[in-house]
């Protein structure tokens, strides 16, 4: 146990030693790492957004079933209920919904309109939600082929697009993580072995009273790692910060944006995956970059 904590001791102190001497290449060194890091939180965190939305979307994306004139909606009700990936289901009456029209035109005189249409032009009509937005499309054509079913709509574009802006998201985000990657380690690789060169009479001595080079280089390697931490947890704090700034933009807007800021918020899940994420990725990084570093000098 003694040995364990003097080794330890012996580690921190040295890794300690290295980010102080190695002064403002460990500013360069985080801030790339910080970048880096805040970049793929942001593009992990808005992936896991959009998906989230998707979901919300298939939810509450209505389907409008248009029951053929004459056809009562409470009849078709049980039926289209026990319909495969149908979660809800509510009858609208012909009547309801033509009281409903004349009032969002600013008519009135329901009567009046009535009586000037020779009637209610309406059908009584079903609104059915989806257990998921994959399932739209195949739950409105099962729905169109129930006997008394008039017409089914539902409107399929928003769900489309932010599938396809998630897509696209995902390969654009691949590709300049990967830049910034290669660049967090090529800033680390330089800046850890400005810090050996600067000990080199340090190392060249420990040699001669028979160190190893693990013990010699774990300092160094540690230091890598320590920039990969420090980077993940400012990265985290700025993409926590900003994410409470927009929800609490969202919260003031409109019901539709309110519906939006609900699908923004992350699931305990992933509010937990996300640091971890940040912190795996981060020392990574420093871990690659410290042994890039230190490998030319350990193999002499």
């Amino acid at each position: 146990m003694l040995g364990f904590l003097t080794k330890s001791d012996y580690l921190l102190r040295e890794t300690l030693l290295g980010l102080k001497r190695g002064g403002w290449m460990n500013w360069a060194a985080v801030s790339t790492v910080t970048v880096l890091l805040f970049l793929f939180g942001s593009s992990l965190q808005a992936s896991w957004q959009l998906e989230s939305l998707l979901n919300q979307f298939g939810n509450q994306l209505q389907i409008s079933v248009f029951l053929k004139t004459g056809v009562d909606a409470a009849t078709l009700l049980p039926i289209v209920a026990a319909v495969p990936r149908v979660v809800e289901v509510q009858a609208v009456s012909k009547e309801a919904a033509w009281e409903s029209l004349v009032t969002d035109l600013g008519i009135s005189d329901i009567r009046g309109a009535t009586a000037q249409l020779n009637g209610n032009p309406l059908v009584d009509q079903l609104k059915v939600r989806a257990s998921d937005s994959d399932d739209v499309a195949t739950l409105a054509d099962a729905l169109g082929q129930i006997q008394g079913v008039d017409a089914v709509e539902y409107v399929d574009e928003a769900v489309r697009r932010i599938a396809e802006l998630n897509h696209g998201l995902s390969w654009v985000s691949l590709g300049v993580i990967s830049v910034l990657s290669l660049t967090a380690i090529a800033v680390i690789t330089t800046t850890i072995r400005l810090i050996v060169m600067a000990r080199r009479r340090e190392i060249e001595v420990m040699q001669l009273v028979g160190a190893t080079s693990v013990w010699i280089y774990l300092p160094f390697i540690l230091q890598g790692v320590a920039f990969g931490i420090a980077g993940a947890l400012i990265a985290w704090g700025l993409i926590s910060g900003l994410q409470e700034f927009v929800s609490h933009l969202l919260n003031q807007q409109a019901d539709f944006i309110q519906f939006l800021a609900n699908g923004l918020r992350l699931s305990p899940t992933q509010a937990l995956i996300l640091p971890l994420a940040l912190l795996g990725l981060g020392s990574s990084v420093g871990l690659v970059g410290s042994l890039f570093a230190v490998r030319r000098f350990a193999a002499r």
